[in-house]
């Protein structure tokens, strides 16, 4: 963003690459993933780098709101010393917190969460998915970020992103307003669980392999409200191999792996953020 400035120059939009993007090993690859999206189609995109902290989202999910407001009020300072006025990130956790508490601190500005992005991107035919036909037919299920879902109401855009791969997407019984924590929510993500049955990412993992295996038996055992959508009754049951599950933020990735891990199920279903998807079905991927 300084070399932007240094030449007087504003960029389209300021990619928020966030704590996850920048320092987790396995989230990195949504980073680059997106940035290459962001190169191929020529838009003109800025970072901070080093000027970049957290939003204060942990903070203030567990409880510092002191914390919080510094953290948010030296972000507003440098936005304001850039002009700032239209923001890109794939954390819907940053994204919340950008968009709907910073106002109150006063820093106000268009905030997109990276699966809107990419939707206006395949809808605006600047990202063409000419390669989409390796997910042809391959099985993939979205897991609702609570953030991005029942936070901000975006259910939509995600499934527009996957759809436009041509997949084969169905939907888990707990899906959308309905969907269930991945367990990392809340500041859950820096401790420990507490003591219980089942730790909820196990329990949601199990329910998107059963999706995935079209295992109706095991859906019929899940507790919780449905969805309501057609998607949501279950496939007869298939080889899943190469199956999907699709994310869109960095806790959710985490937690999902680890789940899928947990279930020893790494030889036939694989985790994926939207971005990473997009960038191979363009073949962007290094």
């Amino acid at each position: 963003m300084s070399d932007f400035a240094a030449r007087g120059e504003e960029p389209e939009v300021l990619f928020w690459v966030g704590c996850a993007g920048a320092f987790d090993d396995r989230y990195k690859r949504v980073t680059r993933a997106f940035v290459r999206i962001l190169e191929h189609v020529g838009v003109k995109y800025a970072v901070l780098g080093m000027e970049e902290t957290c939003t204060g989202d942990p903070a203030k999910r567990a409880g510092n709101e002191f914390l919080f407001q510094m953290q948010a009020m030296q972000n507003i300072t440098t936005f304001e010393g850039y002009n700032v006025k239209k923001i890109v990130t794939a954390c819907p956790h940053c994204f919340n917190t950008i968009k709907n508490e910073y106002p109150a601190l006063g820093g106000n500005y268009e905030v997109i969460h990276h699966s809107t992005f990419l939707q206006q991107l395949i809808d605006g035919g600047r990202v063409k998915l000419e390669g989409g036909e390796a997910y042809k037919g391959r099985r993939i299920t979205f897991h609702d970020s609570c953030y991005l879902g029942r936070a901000n109401n975006i259910y939509e855009a995600p499934r527009a992103v996957l759809e436009a791969l041509d997949a084969d997407l169905v939907e888990m019984k707990r899906s959308k307003a309905n969907g269930l924590c991945c367990g990392a929510g809340g500041a859950q993500m820096w401790k420990e669980p507490e003591p219980g049955k089942k730790d909820v990412n196990v329990e949601r993992t199990e329910e998107a392999l059963a999706t995935l295996d079209g295992n109706a038996e095991a859906l019929a055992h899940i507790q919780g409200k449905e969805s309501g959508n057609e998607g949501a009754t279950p496939a007869p049951k298939q080889n899943n191999q190469g199956s999907i599950i699709a994310v869109g933020c960095p806790f959710c990735m985490t937690m999902m792996a680890d789940g899928v891990k947990n279930k020893e199920r790494e030889n036939n279903v694989q985790v994926f953020d939207l971005a990473e998807l997009v960038a191979s079905a363009e073949g962007l991927n290094a």
